[in-house]
């Protein structure tokens, strides 16, 4: 079984910063793209930031210069620094791994997997 675990969430000052984890554990093979969604109450989940096995990144515009999406691929983990942090990045942060091929239970599958998700909070 794959599963993610996040870590970093927590309370912290605008212009502070963060740092989150993502672990991918389980008898995994390959892991396309990882990335980091965000949801606010009473807002959609939204992309953050995501990077290819490759090391190719994508932003949000509203994180551009900011946060810094980086991965180990040896670890199957994917971190987010989170610089400068404004009231408004206040969100529950989830972890996601996109085409994770993986055996489960004995049969190879590629499917997405999602965290359970750590709490962000900015104060002003």
């Amino acid at each position: 079984q794959v599963q993610l675990v996040e870590s970093g969430g927590g309370l912290v000052q605008a212009g502070g910063s963060l740092r989150l984890s993502c672990a991918a554990s389980g008898m995994i093979f390959s892991i396309d793209a990882m990335g980091w969604y965000r949801q606010a109450p009473g807002t959609q989940r939204e992309l953050v930031a995501d990077i290819t096995s490759r090391g190719s990144t994508n932003y949000a515009d509203s994180v551009k210069g900011r946060f810094t999406i980086s991965r180990d691929n040896a670890k199957n983990t994917v971190y987010l620094q989170m610089n400068s942090l404004k009231p408004e990045d206040t969100a529950v942060y989830y972890c996601k791994a996109d085409k994770t091929v993986a055996r489960v239970k004995g049969v190879m599958i590629a499917t997405d997997y999602w965290g359970q998700g750590t709490q962000v909070t900015v104060s002003s």
